[in-house]
């Protein structure tokens, strides 16, 4: 069990990797009951960033991620730590479930009840959170300390800072790293 922190337009990695949203972006239609806006799917984007935030990028399903990371498995779990609506929750865990990020299995052999688990794809959102989590932890509380320190649960130890990496151990910044296609476009 992991606690990550249960505490209460043009992006470039490098010149011209990613395009924009409206380069790639498939659009559906959404009725808010006021007007209709635009959802803008990614799924068959060609970045995987934007593939990514098609799935887990809705508003709550980070959280729904952190709380499964810390243990939570069932509906009504989710739901009283979120305290998100109902349908909400439901929306963003069938998101989750048909993206493979979470599996949904009976509680027990034929039970009617359901749990959520990740799955070896979600699990591999654990870094990516622990990113999320000490970015928040250095940016958004200043000059307050953050609400909780992320400890190393076998000795004590304080989580170290995450850092990027070349595969010879070389520290990255952000100038350091370049793209190569594998396929041709």
């Amino acid at each position: 069990m992991v606690n990550i922190g249960a505490e209460a337009t043009r992006t470039a990695i490098a010149p011209g990797v990613l395009k924009s949203g409206a380069d790639f972006a498939s659009t559906r239609s959404i009725d808010t009951g006021f007007r209709s806006m635009q959802r803008k799917s990614w799924a068959q984007a060609d970045c995987p960033i934007a593939r990514g935030v098609d799935i887990i990028g809705e508003w709550g399903s980070l959280l729904i991620l952190r709380e499964a990371f810390g243990g939570v498995s069932r509906f009504d779990d989710f739901q009283e730590r979120l305290q998100i609506s109902r349908h909400l929750l439901t929306e963003r865990l069938k998101k989750l479930v048909a993206g493979g990020v979470l599996a949904r299995q009976p509680i027990a052999e034929n039970a009617r009840r359901h749990e959520y688990v990740l799955t070896p794809m979600g699990e591999d959102l654990f870094v990516t959170l622990i990113a999320l989590r000490q970015w928040g932890d250095r940016w958004l509380f200043a000059p307050d300390p953050p609400p909780a320190k992320m400890l190393d649960a076998v000795d004590g130890s304080v989580v170290a800072p995450l850092e990027v990496k070349s595969s010879r151990g070389r520290h990255m910044s952000r100038q350091d790293l370049r793209l190569k296609a594998n396929r041709k476009r």
